[in-house]
């Protein structure tokens, strides 16, 4: 196979060439070329053709999101990872170019003190995102069209793993919350769960339910990462589970990996449904890929997936039994 080419675009001299060393210690990946600005790199897609892009997301004269515009009025399908700064700043403008249409994110390492770190922590995040993206069709992110959709009267509490780092998880919830009939926010432990709320995983905590006497509360902590990943959908799944039981519906949607396939197990043992997104409208058909092969119960187009979890959690209600809990998870 042709090796999966690359256009780096970032304004710093330093990081294009990380980048593109990272890049090149991959055989099946190949720098097809730089930018340092958007309007060069306008220019070079044309010359250039790649596979996919790299994108700074702050970039003197064409920033990311102005550059994230352009591409898709000429290359709607063309792959394009934002790499990002984790910062106040960085995190919004990362959210504003996810919803232009930018495929994914990565993080930019800060103070490791060690070019050799940086370098690999940029090979663990870049390089599975970069071969998992090429080939797949675009889609809208699948949180921020599922939500939005849920009516506000949905009679449980829903809550969600995004892998997202700390800081994000916080403003993507501020985001949801101003889209959603529902309310959202980011999960806080020794919060109550309530019909007609949703809590989003802080990013590096994972989350659980636990009861307390008639209360049902989120708990917040740090164990070791699961499937790499923390929070972890498996966590949230098996926590769900072990108080819901058979009331518990699980949803997986687009993401790369295997986290939530676990989870998605001990909720089906345990009398509980589990609906995955379908592999036409997943960005990576991953994490729900690997959960159909054995342990979901429906697959449904993500434009479908939340009449189909309103009907089946109105229709199983019963007005003596406890609260089922929905658990949508994706990954970015």
């Amino acid at each position: 196979m042709p090796p999966i080419r690359v256009l780096v675009v970032d304004d710093s001299v330093v990081i294009r060439k990380v980048l593109c060393d990272v890049l090149a210690s991959d055989p099946a990946i190949e720098v097809a070329g730089t930018a340092s600005d958007g309007r060069i790199a306008l220019a070079k897609i044309t010359q250039l053709t790649p596979d996919l892009i790299t994108l700074d997301v702050e970039m003197p004269n064409l920033s990311g999101l102005e550059t994230i515009a352009e591409i898709r009025k000429l290359h709607p399908k063309l792959p394009i990872i934002m790499f990002s700064t984790l910062t106040e700043r960085g995190a919004s403008t990362t959210l504003d170019a996810l919803a232009l249409g930018a495929s994914d994110y990565v993080t930019k390492p800060s103070n490791t003190g060690s070019l050799e770190v940086t370098m690999a922590r940029i090979k663990h995040d870049l390089l599975p995102k970069i071969k998992a993206l090429c080939g797949r069709r675009l889609s809208d992110r699948a949180l921020a069209e599922l939500l939005p959709a849920i009516p506000a009267d949905f009679p449980v509490p829903i809550v969600i793993v995004q892998h997202m780092p700390p800081l994000f998880t916080r403003m993507l919830a501020e985001r949801l919350n101003k889209q959603c009939l529902l309310r959202v926010h980011e999960g806080e432990s020794g919060k109550t769960l309530e019909p007609g709320h949703a809590w989003i995983a802080p990013g590096d905590h994972h989350m659980i339910v636990e009861r307390h006497g008639t209360k049902l509360q989120l708990a917040l902590n740090q164990a070791p990462p699961e499937n790499s990943c923390r929070p972890a959908v498996d966590v949230l799944f098996r926590s769900v589970a072990g108080v819901f039981g058979a009331n518990t519906l699980a949803v997986v949607l687009t993401g790369m990996g295997s986290d939530g396939v676990r989870g998605s197990q001990v909720v089906r043992e345990r009398g509980g449904r589990v609906y995955v997104q379908d592999e036409a409208t997943s960005v990576v058909w991953g994490m729900p890929g690997q959960t159909a092969a054995g342990w979901a119960d429906s697959i449904y187009p993500l434009q479908s997936m939340a009449t189909e979890i309103d009907r089946h959690v109105r229709a199983s209600r019963q007005p003596a039994s406890p609260l089922p809990k929905l658990v949508p998870s994706n990954s970015s």
